[in-house]
């Protein structure tokens, strides 16, 4: 009882100090902290003390080209707004950078502040560089213009940072419902707009966010080690001509959401028109594993596709499996189609499709329809793209996808088709960005995903 007491007295103490922005909590050890309060602005170089939690009051901007420096270990508890416009955000303007130092047993963890946490407590994490995209300087949308949300330059390798084993939980709160998707998102997760090849960005998991997960809004940073848990629209989700490369992305939901009007696991977009200029987004990913909810739907929900190349995109994806998507794997539409079919800068190879209807796991979206794809089925399984059409989950013989308790386990076992098959010739994969393996998914012999400080499966 005094243990309960104490937790109760603990918890009852964050909650009410918030008003007077300090407080004491728990962060990722069982050590109590104080906790500090950030708001405003952030105009000259900070750095926040390891022996604190913070508390993110509102919408926080660095600017002034100021440098944010955040320890490992350190949580950051966001405010609750009800208001989509109200909704808490850490913005790191164009010339400001941002470092989140964390490690795997000491993670940076910004969450939500309410008592009974839930997705979309708060709004995102949002990084604005001066890497080039396709419609010139743009503003973060579902923010207001002004200096401080705008993005875009010409700086290819522009620096915005470093952010290494962070965790953001219960994000998405700028987003509506049934979000138009024939325009880019309202920021989400974690916003990359205009971030250049010069910021790192290794080991982050978002959990629980209303909208996306991740967003990819032009720029050519590069990333590894992503993971993408329950959200409610894409878990991955690409814009205005985003070029770069990643590798070891983890998208994986147990259950559909009632936020999107069609979520996907993987989702590459150019714009709404579709633009024919320069750069066309096209991400280079390597080693993806995207696992939809187990089993067939029997009523319809808002989940559609493992991988959608819509709106004038390109792509290239290899090495990868997707699985348990109800409307297919891996899905074109009537802009796509033509550069897919054609090898127009776009290739979709040497990855296991499975989809929760087997003739739609290579399909058109076509007036407002999703239609299984004879054609692409055979181009895509042919000698040279080399996919392969899994019939069963089960048949791709993972360790544990869908386990009752704890995390699952992506790692292959004896047998496993992931075991072997991975292609990293050409000029895309062939460069010093990507680690060459023999397996194909995000995990291989060595559960880098598994349960941890940084990795939490709940």
């Amino acid at each position: 009882m005094k243990k309960i007491n104490l937790l109760l007295f603990t918890t009852l103490s964050f909650f009410a100090a918030c008003k007077k922005d300090s407080t004491t909590s728990s962060n990722n050890t069982t050590n109590v902290k104080v906790t500090d309060t950030l708001k405003g602005t952030i105009t000259a170089d900070r750095t926040l003390d390891p022996n604190k939690n913070y508390f993110l009051k509102g919408q926080v901007y660095v600017k002034n080209n100021a440098t944010l420096t955040i320890p490992a270990g350190i949580t950051v508890y966001a405010e609750k707004n009800d208001q989509a416009q109200a909704k808490s955000v850490l913005v790191i303007t164009k010339g400001a950078k941002i470092y989140v130092n964390g490690t795997n047993d000491r993670p940076v963890v910004f969450t939500s502040a309410a008592p009974l946490k839930a997705a979309g407590d708060w709004g995102a994490i949002i990084l604005l560089g001066n890497a080039p995209t396709n419609t010139g300087v743009g503003n973060v949308a579902g923010l207001a213009v002004s200096a401080d949300t705008q993005y875009g330059g010409s700086i290819a390798a522009d620096n915005s940072g470093s952010i290494s084993y962070l965790r953001i939980e219960y994000a998405g709160g700028i987003n509506p419902p049934a979000e138009d998707e024939w325009a880019v998102d309202k920021a989400s997760g974690l916003l990359l707009a205009s971030v250049g090849s010069g910021t790192t960005v290794n080991h982050v998991m978002v959990t629980h966010s209303n909208d996306d997960a991740f967003q990819f809004v032009g720029g050519t940073v590069n990333a590894t080690y992503l993971i993408a848990y329950n959200n409610g629209d894409d878990d991955f989700d690409f814009d205005l001509g985003y070029q770069g490369n990643l590798q070891y992305l983890i998208s994986y939901r147990t259950v559909a959401s009632s936020q999107a009007l069609r979520a996907n696991g993987f989702e590459s977009y150019n714009d709404e028109v579709p633009t024919t200029n320069v750069p066309l987004t096209r991400p280079v990913v390597s080693n993806m594993t995207i696992i939809g909810p187990q089993g067939m739907e029997t009523v319809k929900t808002n989940l559609n596709q493992g991988v959608y190349m819509r709106k004038g995109t390109r792509l290239a994806i290899r090495n990868s499996i997707i699985a348990e998507y109800p409307q297919g794997g891996f899905m074109v539409c009537p802009r796509t189609r033509p550069a897919i079919l054609n090898n127009d800068n776009a290739e979709f190879r040497s990855n296991l499709v499975q989809s929760d209807s087997t003739s739609r796991t290579f399909s058109f979206d076509k007036d407002y329809g999703v239609f299984a794809d004879p054609e692409l089925t055979i181009f895509e399984t042919n000698a040279i793209n080399k996919n392969s059409v899994i019939v069963a989950s089960a048949d791709l013989k993972l360790k544990n996808i869908f386990p009752t308790t704890g995390a699952p386990d992506f790692s292959p076992v004896g047998g496993s088709p992931a075991l072997n098959g991975a292609d990293f010739t050409g000029v895309d994969f062939s460069k010093s960005f990507f680690a060459i393996t023999t397996y194909r998914g995000a995990v291989g012999n060595v559960n880098w995903a598994s349960e941890s400080n940084w990795a939490k499966w709940q």
